[in-house]
């Protein structure tokens, strides 16, 4: 497992496993909070068709039915691979729902990661960048996309944002 960073200790943990941004289109995490704030595991079996983990965790799933794509970066800057892998998933995300496969997309929190992968799916889809986080935030939660690096790469768009990261610096 790849080591990841952790949301701040000022962000609350989700209220729920994962949320429905579009139809067929979910987004979640490995730990959701109950009503009474106790920490809960997010375990997928068979809700869905198709399961894309920037995060895996052992015995989180998904069930032996769903396809399972595993594509974990950190929650911080990623690389040019890194922004390349996103826009695969993304990509892979669309076609699953273009098939009318139920898909979810999931990171630890189900805020960050999850959040850029969704909202590059939409903006595939012909959204703009600042609608498709606005409606992640509304159907997620305020929280998601709290990594303004990540709401940076959507604004300026993943293939530039891939191009400048591919820059040497200067001496």
């Amino acid at each position: 497992m790849t080591k990841t960073s952790r949301k701040p200790s000022d962000v609350p943990d989700p209220r729920t496993r994962w949320d429905e941004i579009t139809p067929g289109l979910w987004m979640g995490g490995h730990i959701w909070a109950d009503d009474t704030g106790g920490l809960r595991t997010a375990v997928v079996t068979d809700e869905f068709d198709l399961v894309i983990s920037l995060f895996t965790r052992p015995g989180h799933g998904p069930g032996p039915n769903a396809e399972h794509i595993v594509g974990e970066m950190p929650d911080a800057a990623l690389t040019t691979v890194q922004l390349r892998d996103v826009q695969h998933l993304a990509r892979a995300a669309g076609q699953a729902l273009d098939s009318g496969r139920r898909t979810l997309v999931r990171c630890y929190s189900g805020y960050n990661r999850s959040g850029l992968v969704v909202a590059q799916c939409l903006v595939d889809r012909g959204m703009p960048a600042v609608d498709a986080i606005g409606l992640i935030r509304r159907r997620r939660s305020p929280w998601a996309l709290h990594n303004p690096v990540f709401a940076e790469y959507l604004t300026a768009g993943l293939d530039t944002a891939a191009l400048l990261g591919g820059l040497d610096p200067l001496p």
